[in-house]
């Protein structure tokens, strides 16, 4: 079992970790919050956080850049510490801040902590610039949404209103929900809803670069 990165060399080794055929362990470890609070974002269980990252990366990430071409991270993997103190800075009025709580976040952002049900996951939030190029409208962000919905095992989605950023996650038991801040704001599509089964198509057709 490797142990908790708290070196310089030993974090810049577990940055090397390959993830998938274009994504490494570095790429998702960056973080404002403990850029600026001088914290160490790494794991607790670094294992747990490279199984989890790993389908992340080859189950969503890989087939979406595949898809529309180079994929940017806004924000992915947080360490406990550094979610808490997010979550406490939210608490205080510092909107930028925006971290839920840690019981929230475990096998989402907090790739090295299962769930409350025992399963891993992990949440990464990316911009997909070609197709920001492309579809800026009121809604437009909806079309992306379907065309992962239709071909990707994702688990949630949530969509912001910069670049149609959004949280994509995966996860061992996937819930397939899709919500935004975005107008409109809310829930796309989740299981038992009419429109969560078949296909989506005629909303997606057109978006492939």
């Amino acid at each position: 079992m490797r142990r908790k990165p708290q070196s310089v060399a030993s974090l810049t080794e577990f940055g090397r970790t390959r993830l998938s055929a274009s994504f490494f362990m570095r790429d998702f470890l960056f973080s404002d919050i403990a850029a600026i609070h001088g914290q160490t974002n790494a794991p607790d269980d670094p294992d747990l956080a490279i199984a989890a990252g790993t389908r992340l990366c080859e189950d969503l990430l890989e087939p979406l850049q595949q898809a529309f071409g180079r994929i940017a991270i806004r924000s992915a993997y947080r360490s406990s510490e550094v979610n808490a103190l997010g979550n406490a800075m939210q608490a205080e009025g510092k909107s930028a801040y925006n971290c839920a709580k840690n019981e929230d976040n475990f096998a989402g952002h907090i790739w090295d902590r299962r769930d409350a049900d025992g399963c891993m996951g992990a949440t990464a939030c990316i911009v997909v610039p070609s197709f920001w190029d492309r579809f800026q409208a009121e809604g437009d962000w909806r079309r992306l949404a379907w065309w992962i919905h239709d071909h990707l095992p994702y688990s949630a989605l949530e969509f912001f209103p910069r670049c149609f950023a959004f949280n994509i996650t995966w996860h061992e038991r996937p819930r397939r929900e899709i919500s935004s801040f975005v107008t409109p704001r809310g829930i796309l599509t989740r299981p038992g809803m009419e429109n969560h089964e078949g296909s989506h198509e005629a909303e997606w057709q057109d978006i492939l670069p």
